[in-house]
């Protein structure tokens, strides 16, 4: 199958984006699917929840091929791939990242650096997943203009419309303008406690307000503690708590993402 790459994006802090790109991406390799995670927020929390506990300290991370493709080259773009025990590799971000953002204004063909390195990588992986900053800058720009589709995590926990209307306008602004091609890969409900009249109506708000025009996920991610606690491990919620609700949720997520292809 052709490489699929998919931005998971929220501006909005605190939806579960993290480990949704961890959680997916491991239950996709458990289906013998080749993943590459790339980290491309500054503060490295993919890179840090996959037991690099000291992202600054690496040697080559997205900093550097984002700076290889505003200088037109990139003699390696497999350099500083990292790979987890559990199936999944690792392009790893640090703060290093965060001072790219000007140089990246400033470059030729801005919005396309980011997927002038990936398209290198695209033969060798099933699924890309760039886990974006939480900011509608720069950096996911470039995700969302060299993905295939954008999978948006929504926490049960405050009612989102508004955030959710001008990622979405943003998405539109790429598909319309950079990338065709683009669509929203699903919108993923997070954070769900069942037992909390807000997060039902959260998942109300959303399947009411967007069901009609996008996909929502049928599976809804529940708020586990075992889910808060396994960044600290290194290793994903498969391996800290295979048994848990959190890990049924992202293992049938993996089988709704396969269906879509």
């Amino acid at each position: 199958m052709p490489c699929r790459i998919i931005a998971v994006a929220n501006q909005k802090g605190g939806t579960g984006k993290t480990s949704t790109t961890l959680s997916l991406g491991v239950a996709l390799a458990r289906r013998q699917k080749r993943v590459l995670l790339v980290d491309a927020d500054p503060q490295g929390d993919l890179t840090k929840s996959l037991g690099w506990a000291d992202p600054d300290s690496l040697d080559v991370t997205l900093a550097n091929h984002i700076q290889a493709a505003i200088d037109g080259n990139d003699p390696d773009p497999w350099a500083g791939i990292l790979r987890h025990a559990e199936g999944v590799d690792l392009m790893p971000a640090n703060i290093d990242l965060a001072g790219m953002e000007m140089a990246m204004f400033m470059a030729m063909s801005r919005e396309r650096l980011l997927g002038t390195w990936a398209s290198s990588l695209k033969e060798g992986y099933d699924y890309l997943f760039v886990d974006c900053p939480a900011s509608l800058g720069i950096i996911p720009v470039n995700a969302f203009a060299a993905a295939d589709g954008v999978l948006i995590p929504v926490s049960a926990e405050f009612l989102p419309a508004s955030a959710m209307t001008d990622l979405l306008k943003s998405v539109e602004r790429v598909r319309r303008q950079i990338n065709p091609s683009l669509e929203v890969e699903g919108i993923l409900v997070t954070l769900f406690d069942g037992r909390n009249n807000l997060a039902r109506e959260v998942e109300r708000t959303v399947r009411g307000q967007f069901g009609g025009t996008y996909r929502v996920f049928d599976t809804v991610v529940p708020r586990a503690v075992s889910a808060a606690e396994s960044p600290a491990s290194g290793t994903s919620i498969f391996s800290y708590d295979a048994d848990g609700k959190a890990a049924e949720a992202f293992a049938r997520l993996a089988e709704e993402v396969l269906r879509h292809g």
